[in-house]
This record gives C-alpha cells, sequence and structure tokens, in this order.
C-alpha cells in the first residue's frame, strides 16, 4: 500500500501524551517516509528500464489487462523471457495471483487503463479489454455460486496467465501487424 504525502501529514499531527512515544513514533514514521521515497525511487527507475529493455512492447501489451502495471508486466515478461516455453515459475505465479484480485471489482475503463491502451496496439487493447470483461464475469459466477474468494482468485490467476501469453505472442498472431 502506498503512502501519499496526506497521510504523511495525517499521521504526523497526531497527538501523542507521552514525550517518549512521541519520539519513538516521530523515528518510526521517518523510517516508513523513507522507505516510501525508497519504494518510488526504484519504481521509477525499474519503470525506466522496462521502457528501454527488449521486453517494453510486452510489457505494453500485458498493460492492456487489469491487475498488470508496468511493474508487474515488466516482472512477468523478464520472469516468463520466452513466452513459447511458458512454464512454472513461483514469481510469475505470485504476480499473476496478486493481479488476479483487480478483476473483482465491477470493470470499469478509468484513466489509467485508457492511458495504458494508448501504449499498445488495436489488437492488443480489444483481447485486454474481452480478458478484462471475462475475468470479472467469471469472479461474478464464482461468488454468485459462493466459492471461497481465495480459490476463485487462483482460478482467475490460471485464466489470467493464458489471456497474459495471448497478449505476448498477439504480434505472431496478428502476422506482425500488432507492432504498427
Amino acid at each position: 500500500m502506498k503512502t501519499d504525502a496526506k497521510d504523511a501529514v495525517h499521521l504526523a499531527r497526531q497527538y501523542l501524551e507521552s514525550p517518549a512515544t512521541r519520539m519513538a513514533f516521530d523515528a518510526e514514521h521517518e523510517t516508513v517516509l523513507a522507505t516510501a521515497d525508497r519504494r518510488d525511487r526504484l519504481d521509477q527507475a525499474i519503470t525506466k528500464m522496462a521502457a528501454e529493455s527488449q521486453f517494453a512492447e510486452v510489457v505494453h501489451w500485458l498493460g492492456c489487462l487489469r491487475g498488470i502495471s508496468t511493474l508487474t508486466g515488466f516482472g512477468l515478461a523478464v520472469e516468463i523471457g520466452d513466452w513459447h516455453r511458458f512454464t512454472g515459475n513461483t514469481h510469475a505465479w505470485r504476480l499473476l495471483v496478486d493481479a488476479a484480485w483487480h478483476h473483482r471489482r465491477a470493470y470499469c475503463i478509468g484513466k489509467i487503463m485508457r492511458d495504458r491502451w494508448d501504449l499498445a496496439p488495436a489488437a492488443a487493447r480489444a483481447r485486454g479489454d474481452a480478458s478484462n470483461r471475462r475475468l470479472h464475469n467469471r469472479w461474478v459466477r464464482m461468488l454468485e455460486r459462493k466459492t471461497r474468494s481465495t480459490i476463485a482468485n487462483v482460478a482467475i490467476a490460471r485464466e489470467l496467465a493464458g489471456w497474459c501469453w495471448s497478449l505476448a505472442v498477439v504480434d505472431e498472431q496478428m502476422g506482425g501487424a500488432a507492432t504498427g
């Protein structure tokens, strides 16, 4: 969970009666802020690396899926590498399971998704949209059947893996036309 400036100000204004408690709180609060700042700098560096890497195009295509940001897409692309030899990988699986939770909420195409779609060809956008709709509808059906949410999420993650593969090889499927 990201810590923003508003949260930091709110926390810093909390009244603590004991000077010792205030001192301990301030020290820990400073550590949280420094850690969040470091995380943000690393996120920016990784985002730049992703844009300049051999995986940039695939990262943009994967970004058409809910829950797959630049960092997640880059992590999947690097971990999987050759999508023709898509094999099990614990880090890739963890990324997919985390991304699958995003499909539980109602599907609404917002600014972030539109911005990601602008980086991808029409074929990837259409495939991403179809995926997002299908995965949300699968969540709804599983919840209606009272499937435990953790079990449902793993099922969604498994299907999401297939959609990621589909997007990663979209250029081949479109005869090279997806890059334009």
